[in-house]
């Protein structure tokens, strides 16, 4: 980290014109990147294989529909003749658009489709492709239809596509959501400076988020794995948090030197040696963490996991590079813009009043730390990983009063997660539906004689299960249906495909999990010189990930607090990507923090040799930092879980509650404890993990002065004239 501190401030404006260059770049690519990325998810199953069949022969069969709900007058039913040439005319709606299929009862004569007293009806329409929804104009052209022939009915759309993305309730979009993410995160830094510097953590995570995209479009061209255009999100949310963090931690240190007498370019030198190493340090192992992704086969988490390896690192690089250019040329006048009476930066009085009383009392901080955790592991071990059932996917709006109406009609929930079976030629499309209507999961099976379902080497039909396919309380339908279908057809459907993908990362979680604490406690190991302290750290990130998963239980699966927050019932269960992607995330951020403190720790224990006194150091100096750090990405996430997609509000709440209960629980009072309690353990370091890790062991490392080392880096930087702001 020297040369490095050393080089960066010889070159300055070499560096500052090469970061201005990628910003630009950035700013003027970002519009494109999100045109490089692919929706849709690679696996290798049945279900991946059937529907891309399916989607080559008969486009997006395969996808969600969207389930016109029809409302026919008093006085008609389905069989009168202007129903059924309302029905007839919608169909010929869908066939005039390319790819668009339906299936009504005026095409397929199937009771199924049919409501209580026969005063209603269902129509399903197909999009082009799976994972697009069905455009608007074409199911309101459908509906006018209907209603123009049958004057006094009703016509309703609701469908899973258009109830996880609000049901056309009011929400902010992503975007929105981040830049008030931002808003709150600037009010938090200008509280921890109380001056100009506040901006600084905010400059470097715009320039860092812009590299990150640019890292993404460069990734789309040299990998085959598809980038999902979700992955943006993660980049923008993830970066934010993370460039925040580190520069709070160089900005933090700078000041530090700054009131301990240093000049500016000293204080920029040991800021830069002193905090960089934890900042490059945590970057590795949350980089690692997020790659570890990519050990899952599934096209998007691998995906997601690609692009992580830039997140933490580019973070690191900008935060490392610009944060230092800016203290170098203008830190001290932006400090001296005062928005609060300044602070000192040594110990805070609170911090450290927190870390003697844990110091006197370890075994009850350990005690009370642990008991919440394993209360919130407790429920995390209960969760379910399924789709939400769709009655919990919007409290209100228009989908959601059409599903009401489905329901109140006796149609059940299981309809909107229809599934297509592709069957050879040769076989008899009535005869096998007969045969799988008579399953009891199977509220119906559809066989439309028509060209647009009925090729001459295949056909579909679309069975409508009675429970939505993907949720726990449809685990045997698609085994049912497997089971009962010809041998050689092809059973697909975007939700049997979400089955498959569920299966799969319940059972790659453990390797996901032993990949990442081996490879994370091998490098803690060789940053700290211990091996207790990198033990310790693995295994209470893990708590700390299921203790998040047991808030997401109580919110969101059993319901206490997705029902008072947002008016949406308890799920039952929680989306199986929530738990991965959240496993990384905070998998990532915790270690930083844990980092953070424990490079303190072990810096004040390297000078002083007593444990107790480097516990109360190193927690008062980073308590307030870490505090910060968890606060801004805390609001962030709780600003985002307002938006309409339940998903997102799972992934979210999950997060915030997670980032919440590592600051206050596991830092706050768990790593100091133990730290306490394991007493000179923590710095045991045998000979012979020593050489394994290849390091020296813990009691052979000399301690250098630090002057000397700022003497010989001023000497080699002093060259080059200051740049100016």
């Amino acid at each position: 980290m020297q040369r490095f501190a050393a080089f960066v401030m010889r070159h300055r404006i070499w560096v500052a014109v090469a970061w201005v260059a990628v910003t630009v770049v950035g700013v003027l690519m970002a519009p494109q990147v999100s045109g490089r990325l692919k929706s849709g998810t690679t696996i290798s199953a049945a279900s991946y294989t059937a529907n891309q069949a399916l989607q080559k022969e008969y486009g997006g069969v395969a996808a969600r529909p969207s389930v016109l709900v029809v409302g026919l007058p008093q006085g008609t039913t389905v069989d009168s003749p202007r129903v059924k040439a309302g029905l007839a005319a919608a169909d010929r709606v869908a066939a005039s658009v390319p790819q668009v299929r339906d299936l009504s009862y005026a095409n397929t004569g199937d009771r199924s489709l049919v409501g209580a007293g026969g005063t209603s009806t269902l129509v399903m329409v197909y999009p082009p492709h799976m994972g697009d929804p069905v455009p608007q104009q074409v199911t309101d052209a459908m509906g006018s239809a209907i209603t123009h022939a049958v004057p006094g009915a009703t016509v309703q759309v609701t469908g899973v596509e258009q109830l996880s993305s609000g049901g056309g309730a009011s929400g902010g979009s992503v975007l929105s959501e981040i830049l008030v993410g931002i808003g709150l995160a600037l009010v938090v830094l200008a509280w921890v400076f109380g001056s100009a510097l506040a901006v600084l953590p905010l400059i470097s995570a715009i320039i860092s988020v812009l590299t990150m995209q640019l890292a993404i479009w460069g990734l789309t061209y040299v990998t085959s794995i598809a980038i999902n255009p979700s992955v943006q999100f993660i980049v923008a949310l993830l970066g934010l948090g993370l460039s925040v963090d580190y520069a709070l931690l160089l900005v933090n240190r700078w000041r530090e030197e700054r009131d301990a007498g240093a000049d500016n370019k000293t204080a920029v030198i040991r800021s830069l040696r002193k905090a960089g190493h934890s900042v490059a340090f945590s970057a590795l192992i949350a980089s690692l963490g997020l790659f570890a992704l990519t050990v899952v086969p599934v096209s998007f988490l691998q995906g997601v996991g690609m692009s992580g390896l830039f997140i933490p690192s580019i973070a690191a690089l900008v935060a490392l590079t610009v944060v230092p250019l800016l203290l170098s040329s203008a830190g001290p006048r932006m400090d001296r813009i005062r928005l609060r009476k300044r602070k000192s930066t040594g110990p805070g009085t609170m911090w450290t009043n927190t870390a003697q009383a844990i110091v006197r009392r370890p075994k009850l901080a350990a005690a009370a730390g642990a008991a919440i955790l394993g209360a919130l592991c407790a429920f995390g071990l209960t969760i379910n990983m399924n789709q939400p059932a769709v009655t919990s996917l919007s409290p209100a709006g228009p989908a959601q009063q059409g599903l009401v109406a489905l329901q109140h009609d006796g149609f059940p929930s299981g309809v909107l997660t229809s599934i297509p079976v592709q069957l050879p030629a040769g076989a008899d499309p009535a005869a096998t539906a007969a045969t799988l209507r008579s399953l009891p999961l199977m509220h119906g099976v559809l066989v439309a004689d028509t060209p647009a379902w009925q090729h001459s080497d295949s056909s579909v039909i679309m069975g409508l299960p009675k429970t939505e396919v993907g949720t726990s309380h449809a685990r045997s339908v698609v085994s049912d249906l497997r089971a009962a279908a010809p041998h050689d057809a092809l059973i697909g459907g975007e939700d049997v495909q979400n089955t498959d993908i569920t299966h799969i990362m319940i059972q790659w979680l453990p390797v996901l999990l032993g990949v990442v604490a081996l490879v994370t406690f091998v490098l803690l190991a060789r940053g700290m010189r211990s091996l207790l302290l990198p033990a310790k750290a693995v295994a209470l990130n893990v708590l700390s990930v299921g203790a998040a998963y047991g808030a997401l239980v109580l919110v969101w699966q059993l319901g206490y607090g997705s029902n008072t927050l947002w008016g949406i019932p308890a799920t039952g269960s929680i989306s199986p990507l929530v738990p991965m992607l959240l496993f990384g995330f905070l998998f990532g951020v915790s270690m930083d923090y844990e980092v953070f403190i424990l490079a303190r720790v072990r810096e004040a224990f390297d000078r002083t040799r007593d444990t107790n006194g480097a516990v109360v150091e190193g927690i008062s100096r980073t308590g307030r930092l870490v505090t910060s750090a968890a606060l801004i990405l805390f609001l962030a996430l709780l600003s985002l879980s307002s938006a309409p997609d339940v998903t997102i509000k799972m992934m979210a709440t999950g997060m915030a509650a997670g980032v919440l209960i590592d600051a206050v629980v596991v830092r706050t009072l768990l790593t100091p404890a133990l730290v306490v309690l394991f007493g000179r353990a923590n710095w045991y370091l045998p000979a012979w993990a020593a050489k394994a890790l290849r390091i020296k062991p813990a009691a052979s490392v000399e301690h250098a002065d630090m002057d000397d080392h700022d003497d010989d880096l001023l000497d080699r930087a002093g060259a080059v004239p200051p740049l100016r702001a």
